[in-house]
């Protein structure tokens, strides 16, 4: 099984410990679980370069499956996805995924096809355990799903109350993602404070930023948080799967 299984220290950066969370290894968690969760983001076309997922019910994918977005990238990625062995495949775009701008319609015929339940602003229930897909970030270059605040506000208060995961390619601002070499938090503050009045979440999964990977539990609420990112800042597939254990 390879899954993450790190120090405090080397889990994430200091920057990313913002809002009291925790972090530490997922292998922490209670053994006990209703439903596991491997979670996974950042591939960019890489994936045949990952070595064997660990076993769980679901396998979540936070976006940037492809490297620049198009259908063929996009076939290759879903083809890899739904073989692997979990009961269930989640997936929602990134910011290098043009494809399910372009062609949406083909883009979630694809997944389909291939057992992908690809969520872009919608719910899905597994397990009686409900999932929301949110793909958009803050602006960053001509990419992808890009929102201004004012746009990201109105997207997720449509986010429902009861979602208990939450899947999203940005990270929440403070929450993994600091970016060393701009010396800034680049998440998003409308995520952030939506998150907060979520009464049911259970865990909130993302990726975008490389350099943000890690895990973590806020102390308050006991919500568990992953940058899920499998590329580090270089691009290099080797960052370890996150397993989230839901309760």
């Amino acid at each position: 099984m390879d899954i993450l299984h790190a120090s405090m220290s080397c889990v994430a950066n200091s920057k990313n410990m913002g809002q009291n969370v925790v972090v530490l290894s997922p292998s922490a968690q209670k053994a006990s679980q209703k439903m596991r969760l491997v979670c996974i983001s950042d591939t960019h076309s890489r994936h045949d370069k990952m070595p064997p997922l660990p076993d769980g019910d679901v396998l979540v994918h936070a976006g940037d499956c492809t490297g620049s977005g198009t259908l063929a990238q996009l076939e290759n990625f879903a083809d890899w996805y739904g073989r692997q062995p979990h009961k269930k495949k989640v997936l929602i775009a990134g910011n290098h995924d043009y494809c399910f701008e372009r062609d949406l319609a083909q883009s979630r015929q694809i997944c389909e096809s291939h057992g992908i339940t690809y969520l872009v602003g919608e719910t899905a229930i597994i397990d009686g355990i409900r999932f929301y897909g949110f793909p958009w970030q803050p602006i960053f270059r001509s990419m992808a799903f890009n929102a201004d605040e004012s746009k990201r506000r109105d997207l997720v208060a449509a986010i429902p109350d009861d979602i208990e995961v939450l899947v999203t390619h940005s990270p929440a601002f403070l929450i993994f993602d600091w970016v060393p070499f701009t010396g800034e938090h680049a998440g998003c503050h409308a995520l952030a404070q939506r998150i907060d009045q979520l009464p049911k979440l259970k865990a909130h999964i993302c990726g975008h930023i490389h350099e943000g990977y890690g895990f973590g539990i806020r102390e308050f609420d006991s919500i568990k948080f992953a940058n899920a990112s499998i590329c580090t800042e270089r691009y290099e597939p080797s960052n370890k799967p996150i397993i989230i254990d839901i309760d």
